[in-house]
């Protein structure tokens, strides 16, 4: 028969159960902070991106550090490769413009989906096992309860409390540990979707908003890119005035 009371199961338990407990409330802090910052920083963002004055502009936005802010670095991107290596104007090449950008944003919002989430998985793991890990300590401390009363032949109040108060102890601890995790989870639950619907209604859109700027967007020029774009651009007004004037006149 086994031994009951050489194993210290139910204390065992307990530091399991405390274990999950800190696990917990570690979880519940930074979690608590993450959905602040994403819900501040998306706020500051969506204010800033539409404000301004078309999509160039608001491919300009920078310091922002925010799930919707990630969302469209991600489209611009898409739209300024589109534009730097594709010349083509027809429907045909628009379509397919259309389908990378959605497909990148889709993806984008996924990868914002799984680092939402990360962490929900822990407190649902110990909302789902602190009980279960509680009854086993109940269990246990039970078991040693009945192995001394039938060693001393005796089931007074001085044999048996000790060991089933152990038992209540553990029980109480894992229902303890258990409601503020499934509290927890099911809340930044809730937060995780309302972000990922803010998400899809951006990209929604972004979409628009690219369609009507014909899929592309200028990358960021440089002071120096733009004064040899000047540079260059007199020339060709040169070259054109020259070709302008008579061969005759050009010669004189």
């Amino acid at each position: 028969m086994l031994n009951t009371n050489v194993v210290p199961a139910v204390a065992i338990t307990l530091w399991v159960l405390g274990a999950f407990s800190v696990a917990t409330w570690a979880l519940i802090l930074i979690k608590g902070v993450q959905n602040i910052r994403v819900a501040r920083n998306n706020k500051r963002y969506s204010k800033q991106f539409w404000v301004a004055s078309n999509l160039q502009a608001a491919a300009e936005i920078k310091g922002v550090d925010s799930p919707i802010a990630h969302l469209a670095a991600t489209g611009f991107n898409v739209l300024q490769g589109a534009h730097s290596n594709s010349l083509e104007q027809d429907l045909e090449h628009s379509w397919d413009r259309h389908e990378l950008l959605e497909r990148n944003l889709r993806q984008q919002v996924q990868r914002e989906k799984r680092g939402l989430e990360s962490g929900l998985a822990v407190l649902a793991t110990v909302g789902s096992t602190a009980p279960f890990v509680g009854l086993f300590g109940t269990v246990w401390g039970i078991m040693s309860a009945m192995r001394d009363i039938s060693r001393i032949g005796n089931a007074s109040i001085d044999v048996v409390a000790g060991p089933i108060g152990e038992a209540l102890i553990a029980t109480g601890i894992g229902i303890a540990v258990a409601v503020p995790a499934v509290l927890a989870y099911n809340y930044y639950l809730r937060r995780v979707k309302t972000v990922v619907a803010d998400l899809d209604d951006f990209a929604h859109d972004f979409l628009n908003l690219a369609q009507r700027a014909s899929y592309r967007v200028e990358r960021d020029i440089k002071p120096g890119d733009a004064r040899g774009i000047s540079n260059s651009r007199n020339d060709l007004r040169h070259i054109e005035r020259v070709a302008s004037v008579p061969f005759s006149k050009a010669a004189t």
